[in-house]
């Protein structure tokens, strides 16, 4: 039985600095490749945007955000260069989001960057360990839509697989 303290553990302090040092070797290896400017949202947008064109309130659910919030994220990427915004030939009230070449080319290097830090962390943890964290990271998903998202997540190797 963990040993009891005065003060709780603080795990989300601890998540936050991480996800806040991930971010931040995902922009500074970004920009060692001359692409500057990343934002939060470009990582998951880009994403799902490399399998084609979708309407702006799809990219909201994608994001988890509101269809507002996802118009800003699609007009800064098209504001960058990185996607066009057009209207849906069958629904002019819709408004439709799709890479451009130069959208295209910068998410291969997002994708590609996050593949690298994916495999430097798996390095540098134990297999066994690297298991406990994402089972602690998935126990930390409160709401529903969260969780249910990260079962489409693939877990980690066990200690006999090989590294990611």
């Amino acid at each position: 039985m963990p040993a009891s303290s005065s003060a709780p553990y603080p795990f989300g302090d601890l998540l936050a600095l991480a996800r806040q040092s991930w971010l931040g070797q995902l922009e500074i290896r970004l920009a060692e490749r001359g692409l500057t400017g990343y934002r939060r949202s470009d990582a998951a947008a880009l994403r799902r945007l490399r399998r084609g064109p979708i309407a702006i309130g799809e990219l909201g659910t994608v994001l988890g955000v509101t269809r507002q919030a996802a118009r800003k994220v699609a007009e800064g990427l098209a504001r960058r260069g990185l996607a066009s915004l057009d209207r849906d030939s069958a629904d002019s009230r819709q408004l439709n989001i799709t890479l451009t070449e130069a959208g295209h080319d910068y998410a291969l290097a997002v994708i590609a960057v996050i593949a690298e830090l994916n495999q430097e962390l798996a390095q540098r943890v134990d297999p066994a360990l690297l298991a406990a964290a994402d089972s602690v990271l998935r126990a930390a998903l409160f709401d529903d839509s969260a969780r249910r998202r990260a079962t489409r997540l693939p877990r980690p190797p066990g200690p006999g697989d090989a590294h990611l």
